[in-house]
């Protein structure tokens, strides 16, 4: 697949814009979702998500096709959403009371797709217990651990994404999973 993608990276460095769709209908899942873990919000999640393929777009000519180009894609995403990140002031909580209701938070209100069964809802609250306590961890370590754990990115290619030394990786890494350890310990 890196092979076609390559392909189509060349025709669009000659100007056929057609061939960047396709790049894009191939990533725009992948790069939403990760977007979205990072930030916690559908409506950031696509905004940063379609910044993102812009800057590739814009600035196709830069990318290095000896290295693969998810990398170099992700590593666009990932800084855009820590600027995000970074400029954001917190504004509502998840877990925080919705005004007129018996003890709901904001979670209730988020909306799902399906009904789980029953026997998987002690799961299902880990796992989004879980997924609170990553998204409060400090983005330098949530981002790694993300790229890492949840988007299986080797020790290399988080260190293209984030364009950091392989030995800052396994040292944020290791810090974000005692930070993590620590939030859990409890669980």
């Amino acid at each position: 697949m890196e092979l076609l993608i390559k392909d189509k990276i060349k025709q669009v460095k000659k100007g056929d814009q057609a061939a960047f769709e396709d790049i894009i209908l191939f990533y725009q899942d992948k790069i939403y979702q990760h977007c979205h873990r990072m930030v916690g919000n559908a409506h950031e999640a696509e905004d940063i998500a379609q910044e993102a393929f812009i800057r590739a777009y814009m600035n196709i000519h830069s990318y290095d096709e000896r290295r693969k180009f998810s990398t170099w894609l992700y590593r666009i995403a990932t800084n855009l959403t820590i600027d995000r990140l970074r400029k954001r002031k917190p504004d509502y909580y998840l877990d925080a009371e919705v005004k007129g209701t018996d003890g709901l938070d904001m979670y209730s209100q988020l909306a799902t797709d399906e009904k789980l069964p029953e026997d998987q809802l002690e799961g299902l609250e880990l796992q989004n217990y879980i997924q609170k306590q990553i998204a409060e961890l400090p983005p330098k370590y949530r981002s790694i651990i993300m790229l890492r754990y949840i988007e299986d990115f080797s020790l290399q290619e988080i260190s293209e994404i984030l364009d950091i030394p392989i030995g800052t990786v396994k040292t944020r890494i290791h810090r974000g999973r005692e930070a993590l350890r620590k939030k859990l310990r409890h669980v």
